[in-house]
C-alpha cells in the first residue's frame, strides 16, 4: 500500500470517474486503474462498484476513503513541517472566501500579499460558509475567510476585523429621515435579504430579532448578490443592510441613502479560519498581518456589538 495508491483512490472517489481522476493526477487512466486494482487485490476487497454509472464507493470503500484522506493529508504535512522549521513562506496555499467578503476585501490585500510573498501560490475560491467547512475538513482548503463565530470544533478562528453594518435606505422609505438608526427601528418585513446559503443573511435576521418567527414566506424579496439588493432598493422595493466595506463602492449620488447606527454599532466578525491540525502557520500569519494592515485604515470603528451569523 502506498500514498500514491491512496491518492488515486481519493481522486476516483471525488470525480466518480477513472478517466477524470487520471487527468487530475496527471497519469494515464490505465496506470491509475492498475494501481487501484493492485490495492484492492492486496486488501482482498472492492473499493469501487464499477457496475454503477457514475462509479460508486462500496460500503467498505467509504470507510477506506475516510481513512485514506487522513493519511494523505498527514503525509502532505511533512513538507509543511520542514517549511515551518526553515521559516520558508512559499508553496501552494488554497484559500476560500465567502461571497460577501470576496469583492471588497480581496482587492485590498491581494496585490500587497503577492508582492511581499512572491513564493506563495494562492489558489482562491469563492465559497459559502457551509462549503468552506466541508472543504477544510476534507483537506481541500488550507484556510478561509468567513464571518464568525462558527462554533465548529474542527476549525480554529483568528479574528481579522470587525465590520459594522450600515443601512441602505431609499428616499421614500419610512426611515429615510433618520440620520442614525437603532436596531429596534428595523423590520424584517421591509428588508431585502440575500438568498438562503449566505451567512450574512442569517446575521441580518438575527439583528432584526425576527428569526424566532420561522416564517420565511414574509420575506418580500431575496437575491444572490448585494449589488442586486442595492438596485432593488433604489427602485423603492425596500431597505437593506450592507457590510461597511461595501459602502465604499456606493456611487456618490447614492451615498445619501447610507445610514449608520447609534453606538454600539451592530457588526460582524470576520476571521481567518483553518483546520485545527493545519501546519502552514507561517502563511496563515502572513495573511493575517497583511489583511490587518490594509483593513485597519479603512475600518476605524471601535464601539461595536458583534452579531453572530448563526441563527439564535
Amino acid at each position: 500500500m502506498t500514498i500514491t495508491q491512496l491518492s488515486y483512490v481519493l481522486a476516483v472517489a471525488e470525480n466518480q470517474n477513472f478517466t477524470k481522476a487520471a487527468e487530475k493526477c496527471f497519469v494515464t487512466q490505465p496506470t491509475l486503474s492498475m494501481q487501484i486494482q493492485k490495492l484492492e487485490d492486496q486488501l482482498d476487497i472492492q473499493i469501487f462498484d464499477r457496475s454503477k454509472k457514475p462509479i460508486e464507493l462500496t460500503e467498505i470503500g467509504k470507510k477506506i476513503v475516510k481513512q485514506a484522506r487522513n493519511i494523505v493529508n498527514e503525509s502532505n504535512r511533512i513538507q509543511d513541517i520542514v517549511d515551518q522549521q526553515k521559516g520558508y513562506i512559499g508553496g501552494e496555499f488554497r484559500l476560500g472566501i465567502i461571497p460577501t467578503v470576496m469583492p471588497t476585501l480581496l482587492p485590498m490585500f491581494l496585490k500587497n500579499f503577492t508582492k511581499k510573498y512572491p513564493k506563495v501560490k494562492l489558489k482562491i475560491e469563492e465559497l459559502t460558509t457551509e462549503e468552506i467547512i466541508i472543504r477544510i475538513n476534507e483537506g481541500h482548503l488550507d484556510a478561509a475567510i468567513a464571518a464568525t463565530p462558527l462554533e465548529n470544533e474542527t476549525v480554529k478562528e483568528r479574528v481579522l476585523y470587525y465590520e459594522p453594518f450600515v443601512a441602505y435606505i431609499p428616499q421614500d422609505h419610512r426611515l429615510s429621515s433618520k440620520k442614525k438608526l437603532n436596531v429596534e427601528d428595523l423590520d424584517i418585513d421591509d428588508m431585502l435579504l440575500l438568498e438562503d446559503g449566505h451567512c450574512f443573511r442569517d446575521g441580518v435576521i438575527n439583528l432584526c430579532k425576527a428569526f424566532k418567527s420561522q416564517n420565511d414566506e414574509k420575506f418580500q424579496l431575496e437575491s444572490g448578490s448585494i449589488e442586486t439588493l442595492l438596485k432593488l432598493s433604489n427602485e423603492g422595493l425596500g431597505m437593506t443592510l450592507l457590510p461597511y466595506l461595501h459602502t465604499l463602492d456606493v456611487i456618490d449620488k447614492n451615498k445619501v441613502n447610507l445610514h449608520s447606527f447609534n453606538e454600539p454599532s451592530p457588526a460582524r466578525e470576520v476571521s481567518l479560519i483553518y483546520h485545527k491540525s493545519e501546519l502552514k502557520m507561517q502563511i496563515i500569519e502572513a495573511l493575517q498581518d497583511t489583511i490587518a494592515g490594509v483593513v485597519r485604515g479603512s475600518i476605524a470603528f471601535q464601539n461595536v456589538e458583534i452579531i453572530s451569523p448563526l441563527p439564535k
